[in-house]
């Protein structure tokens, strides 16, 4: 039976540690400061954005919302990001994906400053992580790293398996594992034998954004179950991308969802811009 690993727990230590140094900035005259931009009514994102609002009011930050319209032109948003970019009360600057399709993601992502880029997308901070020599890491793949440190699991020479390579999780979340020297294996949609390289992981981290993609043939025995995956049933129930109640009794440690990586994502972020501020 699985030993399930906590982020609520986990991610409540990190924004401790964030408060406690920010309370000392405090008395220093430094005050720390995030702005979050949304364009468009997305209810997913409307959430993580109020998420967001409130981990800032728990570690002492402040927080800056700017809620722009579905029809907010391309040249209007990256107008904002320059004045965020120059704004001194801001130290981390995110725009909330997906963006509304006339506007192109890279071209918000490579306007802010990379000092600014807390959530590490710009590819200055892409290349850093790759050869290991980064400030900000992205926010999930930095909160999953988190959980096995705190739950004392060593990747070291460890069987890894990322399913998913996205530029969020996926390919930064390889890289991370890399650097603590685990051996790791990229899987996707064009993957042949899923199942079988699957099942020979020690540590499974599933990104793939399908509802209870993995199943317990698709886990070994005693392995470390990461599910970054937030997907809504037809009842409105969220769930990850692992059949949590297929894998629980093969599994060795697993994430739940709501209640695992989600957490750590966001306590991340205020670590993100802890750093920034320190910088």
């Amino acid at each position: 039976m699985a030993k399930i690993i906590d982020g609520k727990v986990i991610s409540a230590k990190v924004k401790a540690q964030v408060k406690e140094e920010t309370d000392k900035l405090k008395t220093q005259g430094i005050s720390i400061g995030l702005a979050v931009v949304i364009v468009g009514d997305n209810p997913a994102s409307r959430v993580y954005v109020n998420n967001k609002k409130k981990a800032c009011a728990e570690v002492g930050f402040e927080s800056f919302e700017y809620a722009l319209p579905e029809e907010t032109t391309q040249e209007e948003l990256l107008e904002l990001v320059k004045q965020l970019n120059a704004d001194e009360r801001v130290n981390g600057i995110l725009v909330q994906l997906p963006l509304p399709k006339h506007i192109d993601e890279n071209a918000v992502i490579n306007t802010i400053r990379p000092d600014k880029d807390v959530d590490a997308f710009h590819p200055e901070n892409v290349g850093h992580i790759m050869i290991g020599d980064f400030s900000f890491l992205p926010c999930t793949p930095a909160g999953v790293m988190e959980m096995l440190a705190q739950t004392g699991i060593d990747v070291d020479g460890k069987n890894c398996v990322v399913i998913g390579r996205s530029n969020i999780v996926g390919k930064p979340m390889a890289m991370l594992l890399l650097h603590k020297n685990a051996t790791v294996t990229i899987c996707h949609s064009h993957t042949k034998n899923l199942k079988e390289i699957c099942s020979n992981a020690d540590v499974l981290v599933a990104a793939v954004g399908k509802a209870r993609f993995v199943s317990a043939d698709m886990v070994k025995e005693g392995a470390v179950v990461i599910d970054v995956g937030m997907n809504r049933l037809e009842n409105g129930k969220l769930c990850g991308d692992v059949d949590y109640e297929a894998c629980f009794d093969k599994a060795g440690y697993i994430t739940p969802v709501p209640g695992g990586v989600g957490p750590m994502t966001i306590a991340m972020l205020m670590k993100n811009t802890l750093t920034s501020a320190k910088k």
